[in-house]
This record gives structure tokens, sequence and C-alpha cells, in this order.
């Protein structure tokens, strides 16, 4: 006999479409930390094609989650819960192992943009203070301490509501705004672009292998406009807003992935494995807008990594939260607190990142390592989009696509997979992992399936099934909400 266990508390539905768009913000700081290393290893070209290539991807994919998300208003935690409720009348250990992926590739980039924040403020502000502390494992200096200080002001913001974060989110996310516009316009009004600065390093197969791994990785960073998707219960209107929101974040993150790496590679060129972790910036901004501006340039700039922090806690708090709703984690997180956030989850990535920031002394290994599940967690979501069409045809749709989206859905769902495969397969090729990294990665998705298992047999004291009944209409209780959404959209 399973226990009951009911959680009283509710997100509440505080936000407008622009609040996912400014949560979705995150994603320039995404492409800001990565793009030195991409520029070095494809040249400036080559990385301007890639990441535009990236996030065209993520923006057809946020156009078909847009339909997910308005058909389970109730449902947080994102993509990979769609994946889920597409997926579990078929295979149900997609669930869990699609949620962690998904967790881990957003819950990393507090210790990734911890670190690099870090690495930015010692190299302007206090380049003399070289002095470390050796842990067993790493060498810990001023920057690995600033690191673990944002991930705990992070946390702060986060746990009390989610308007807290929204509002530093808007003022971070205004101060972007200004090295976006500096970088994407000024380099051609300074006249410090030129083309002899644009170059194409992929030649012949090797070159496409290597393509084929930084599109694994950029994924990463490029798909991550899909985080509006995960507040949709939390949104006034979730028809209207959440469709806004995705559609505009990802217009917008295309945009700014084409130009932004298209103004910086031609002034700076490809920069040196030595500054391309992001000290090339400084330079860089000193060539556009002079050395004097340029030290505010590199404030805002770590602001938008700030930015990046905060949406990052509270979309994966919220994928844990909703995967420990939906009976796939040990039922504890399914926690919130008198704020109504997932508190308990926000402190599991905070522990987690804390460790990361203290054990493993390459952000590039994190990201690889969170990457695996991130990128299948794609998969899983697409395909989750196709089965849903085909098992629940009568499923209220608030928001629907058209048939042509089903076909680009098998593409991209066929295309992120070959993706995997190549990432899985080369983890050395691009420098940004080792084997070892790569069995972490798949070693956090085998801990998911094990606290599947933990939940269903020793918590909720049922036999483990890997096919589940799956009602083809809503529940009345989700009728219901799908029919108070009805009524927000016709007001």
């Amino acid at each position: 006999m399973a226990e009951a266990f009911v959680e009283e508390r509710h997100l509440l539905k505080a936000l407008r479409w622009w609040d996912g768009f400014v949560i979705a913000l995150c994603n320039p700081g995404f492409l800001i930390a990565s793009l030195g290393f991409s520029m070095g290893a494809l040249g400036t070209w080559g990385a301007v094609f890639l990441w535009a290539v990236s996030a065209a991807v993520g923006m057809l994919q946020s156009w078909i989650y847009a339909e997910s998300a308005s058909m389970f208003p109730d449902k947080p935690g994102g993509i990979s819960l769609y994946a889920h409720e597409g997926w579990r009348g078929r295979f149900s250990l997609v669930g869990p192992i699609g949620a962690f992926g998904y967790w881990i590739g957003w819950s990393v980039v507090l210790s990734i943009f911890g670190k690099i924040i870090g690495d930015l403020i010692q190299a302007k502000w206090f380049p003399n203070a070289t002095w470390s502390v050796f842990d067993g494992v790493v060498h810990l200096g001023l920057a690995h301490f600033i690191a673990i200080g944002c991930i705990i002001v992070v946390w702060l913001l986060n746990i009390f509501g989610i308007r807290p974060a929204v509002w530093i989110s808007y003022v971070t996310g205004a101060g972007l705004m200004i090295p976006l516009a500096i970088v994407i316009f000024g380099s051609y009004i300074s006249g410090s672009w030129h083309s002899a600065n644009m170059t194409w390093a992929l030649h012949g197969f090797s070159g496409f292998q290597t393509a084929m791994v930084f599109l694994f990785l950029f994924g990463w960073s490029a798909y991550a406009a899909e985080v509006c998707a995960t507040f949709a219960p939390e949104y006034h209107d979730t028809r209207r807003d959440t469709t806004i929101a995705l559609r505009s974040a990802a217009t917008f993150t295309l945009v700014v992935y084409l130009l932004f790496p298209l103004g910086l590679g031609g002034v700076t060129g490809a920069p040196s494995v030595a500054t391309a972790e992001g000290e090339f910036y400084v330079p860089a901004f000193a060539k556009i807008v002079g050395s004097g501006a340029a030290g505010v340039m590199l404030v805002l700039l770590i602001g938008s990594l700030f930015l990046s922090m905060i949406s990052s806690t509270a979309d994966g708090s919220r994928a844990l939260y909703g995967i420990a709703r939906d009976d796939m984690t040990i039922k504890q997180l399914y926690h919130l607190n008198r704020f109504h956030v997932p508190a308990r989850a926000m402190t599991v990535d905070l522990a987690v990142n804390v460790l990361l920031v203290l054990f493993i002394s390459s952000n590039l290994a994190i990201l690889y390592m969170s990457n695996i599940g991130y990128v299948l967690s794609h998969v899983f979501a697409l395909s989750g989009f196709l089965l849903l069409r085909r098992d629940r045809p009568n499923w209220p749709r608030p928001i629907k696509v058209g048939r042509i989206w089903l076909g680009i859905a098998a593409v991209l769902c066929v295309f992120n997979a070959i993706l995997v495969g190549f990432g899985i397969a080369n983890p050395t090729l691009t420098g940004y992992g080792t084997w070892a990294d790569m069995y972490i990665g798949v070693g956090v998705l085998v801990g998911s399936v094990l606290l599947f298992f933990y939940r269903r047999i020793v918590q909720d004291k049922q036999r483990v099934t890997f096919r589940e009944d799956v009602p083809t209409e809503p529940s009345a209780e989700q009728m219901a909400l799908l029919r108070e959404e009805a009524v927000v959209a016709a007001d």
C-alpha cells in the first residue's frame, strides 16, 4: 500500500510573458562564456556559422514545445516532463533519465559561470592574488571562493520567491543589452572590425567531425530558450504567455547568436587558448569603446553571467520538483517553501555545484559531462511530442502547431540523437572533455534510474513497471484547469 503524500502549496501564477523572456536572457551569457573556445577551434567564420545553426535548431524546437506546454498547464519542470508524458506508456525510464539529464544540464551553469566570474574579477582587479589552497584534487584560489560566494548569493535570491529573482534579472538583463549592442553595432561604427580576422578552420572529414561535436556542445547554450516552458504553470495566461515567451526568446537568441560572434570575431580574431575563457573580452572592449569604458563593459558582462546563474537555479530546481511530483525520484524533493518555490531542490543545486567547484578543475569538463543528458532530454522531448500526437489525439491542445511541424520534429529528433552519438564517441576531440567525464555524464543518468527504483519500491512500496497505463483524456482536475486557462485567455 503506497503512502499518501500531499503537497499543499502550489507554484504561484505570478509571471507574464515578458518575465519569461527576461529569464531567458540567460542565453547570451551562455554564448559569452563559450565563444572564445569555439572561435579558437573553429575559426571565426566557423564559429559564426555553427552558433547560428544551433540557435536556429533551438528556435524550431521552442515553437514545438509551446504545444506540449499548453497540454499540461499543471506540469512544472519543462521539456523533460513532456517527454515523460509521451513515453511513459511505452518505456517509463525515459522520464527519470530525461529529467535528470535536463536538470544536470541547467544545474552546472552555477559552477561554470561562478568560476568564470571569479576568473574575470581576479584578472581585472586582483591580478596579484596568486595564493591557493590545495584540497587534494584542485588548487583553490580567489576565483574559486568568488564562485562559491556567487552560488550562495544566487541560492538566497531564489529561495525567497520567483519575483526577487526576476527583479534582479531585469536589472542584469538591461545591463546585458549594452555590451551586446556595442559588439553587434559598435564593432563596425568604431572601425575595429576587419575581414582579415575572419577565418575558417574546418576542413575535410576531421573538420566535419569537429563541427558535429561542437554542435553537440553548443546545444547546451543555443537550445536554452526552452527555459520559458518550465514556468508554464506560473504564467497568468498559460496559453498566451507561454507561446509569446518561448517564441520571442528563441528569435532573440537566434539574432544574438548570429550577430554577436560576427561582430566580436571581426574585432579580435580567434583568441589564444590562454585568453579564451573570457579574458579576451577586455582588450576587445578596449578596441571598440576605449580602455576607460572597457571596465564598465566587463562589469555588465559579469552581470549577464550572474543572470544566467539566477535563471539556471530557477529552472533546474523546478525540474527536480516536477519529477518528484510525478513520482520519478525521491518524494522529499516534492516540496515548496512558504515562498512557493522548490527550496529543497535549490539546495541540492547549491550542494552539487559547490562540490563541482571544489573538486573538478576544468569548466569545460563540467560542460561536456552535463551536456550528454541535456541534449538527450531534447531527443526524448521531441519524440515525446510525436508520441503524444499519435497516442492522445483527443487531448485538448490550446496551442496546436501545424502538421508540417511533425516532420520538423522528427528531423530535429534524429539530428540531436546523432549529435549525442558524436559527443559520446569523441569526448577528447575538442579538448573539452575526457573519457572519465563521459562516464560521469552517463553515471548521472544511471543514478536517475536507481533513484526511480528507490522511489517506487522503497518509498511508494509499489512494483516497478516499464509500461504505464496512460489516460487518453485529461483527468477532471486537469480538465478544470484547462477550462480555467481558456477563460483567462478569453478575457
